[in-house]
């Protein structure tokens, strides 16, 4: 499946057929011209053999053929050498022929004219089949008119190994050129595909925030998708934005309702209606949680930002707030962060993180918590610790899950889940542990480098993967 939707190896595949098919195309087409040269050729050799032996046949007043000189190509002196020549006198029955005859008489063929030429094939020496040349000439001698045919021939079996020959040694060329030009092709292709390449680059760059849009300046062929792309990434901003000011105008327009329920609820207890008032308070408290959880959501329904945010400024400025809720009373918390260290995510999902992390551990710690981080290779690390009496190994997974809560005695258990939406938001994780403050450990831990990616759990996202 992998190679089925490689363009390089389809591109390759179908440039190789095309080869092919070039190739196979120019052999035949070499052979076929190289048959025609061939039979030319031997044609204008026979040809010459015959006007040889025809300048110097001889016939004495007795109507005795002879030949002045013979041929000097010494196939005609090899019994079977493969080149024949016959002289017949049609009106002596006289004949006279090469020594590469040995016994055989060359079969007579059609009648020729006197002076005319004919071209034939006909049977020879040892089952041979000849490629016979003659001409009919008119001599006469005392008186007497003798007609003569004039025949040299060659053995086409020659021909067919001069022919085959040629096909072998043209087969070794064009293959050697077949694996130039495969190579050739290979290179044009990854040459050509190479901007989609860097095309592909450009997006992951994109995606890890190093940069916001994808450069024009790229071949023409590929200028409409980058165009479209970065029109895709303008509409996916503009709607992260709307999605973004969505969910402050809710937040905005709950805030009222539930100041409104806060104060009816210290109403309450001033007229001593306590339990209706803790009722009360825990119902706004867990409606305040399920509304946190829901724009959390909804902002990573939308997308996450590229930004990265300094740690230790969003640490304090979370910590300082913290500090005012009742639950953290008398605790310190410190934070141990250089100012120089960034955490990769969106100012306003790292301040969501903080303020659920420090908001639970300033219920459990009795009076410590710190903030700290750790780096490894491609990650960086959050980690809020505090010394309460932490959580056995069993327990972290339920305090992990949605709506798990160990602690009865107040809260809604949605703060840490919270946290791990976002964190997965960001292609990262959430851990408890053993803190060395002696209570419970938090670690959020994202990659420092890669783009952010969609956990399972979370809608569909747009991806350019």
């Amino acid at each position: 499946m992998t190679s089925a939707r490689s363009l390089r190896l389809r591109f390759f595949a179908l440039g190789l057929g095309l080869l092919a098919v070039a190739l196979v195309v120019t052999g035949i087409g070499l052979s076929a011209l190289f048959s025609r040269h061939l039979d030319r050729r031997v044609g204008q050799e026979l040809d010459t053999h015959l006007q040889s032996i025809a300048g110097t046949l001889r016939i004495d007043p007795a109507g005795t053929l002879s030949l002045a000189r013979e041929p000097a190509d010494p196939r005609f002196s090899r019994p079977f050498g493969g080149f024949y020549w016959q002289v017949e006198d049609e009106t002596s029955a006289e004949r006279l022929a090469s020594r590469s005859l040995w016994d055989f008489v060359i079969p007579r063929g059609a009648e020729i004219a006197p002076g005319a030429e004919l071209t034939r094939d006909a049977a020879g020496p040892q089952d041979a089949v000849l490629l016979l040349h003659e001409r009919s000439l008119v001599v006469s001698v005392g008186g007497v008119d003798h007609r003569l045919r004039v025949t040299v021939g060659i053995d086409r079996s020659q021909l067919a190994e001069l022919r085959s020959g040629f096909a072998r040694d043209t087969g070794y060329v064009l293959a050697a050129l077949g694996l130039v030009l495969a190579a050739g092709i290979w290179i044009q292709i990854v040459s050509g595909l190479r901007p989609l390449a860097a095309v592909a680059e450009a997006v992951g760059e994109v995606r890890a925030g190093r940069v916001r849009r994808l450069s024009t300046q790229v071949p023409r062929e590929v200028e409409p998708l980058v165009t479209e792309m970065n029109s895709l990434l303008d509409t996916q901003e503009r709607e992260l934005v709307r999605a973004r000011d969505r969910a402050a105008d809710l937040a905005h327009g709950l805030k009222t309702p539930l100041t409104a329920i806060a104060a009816d609820i210290r109403r309450l207890r001033e007229r001593g209606d306590r339990e209706i008032a803790d009722n009360l308070e825990a119902l706004a408290d867990s409606m305040r949680r399920h509304v946190d959880r829901e724009l959390a959501r909804t902002r990573l329904r939308h997308g996450t930002s590229r930004a990265a945010t300094p740690l230790a400024d969003a640490a304090r400025r979370i910590a300082r707030v913290v500090e005012r809720i009742p639950a953290a009373e008398g605790k310190a918390i410190a934070v141990d962060v250089p100012d120089n260290i960034v955490f990769p995510v969106d100012g306003d999902d790292l301040n969501e993180m903080l303020g659920n992390l420090l908001d639970n551990a300033a219920r459990h710690a009795r009076s410590r918590i710190r903030v700290g981080w750790e780096s490894a290779a491609g990650t960086v690390s959050l980690l809020v610790e505090d010394d309460g009496p932490g959580l056995a190994e069993d327990e972290r997974a339920v305090a992990l899950a949605r709506g798990g809560r160990l602690d009865r005695s107040g809260g809604t258990g949605l703060g840490l889940a919270i946290v791990r939406d976002i964190a997965e938001a960001y292609g990262g994780s959430v851990s408890l542990g053993r803190s060395d403050l002696g209570g419970l450990s938090v670690t959020v831990t994202l990659p420092n480098a890669n783009p952010p990616r969609y956990s399972s759990t979370s809608p569909a996202a747009p991806s350019f993967q």
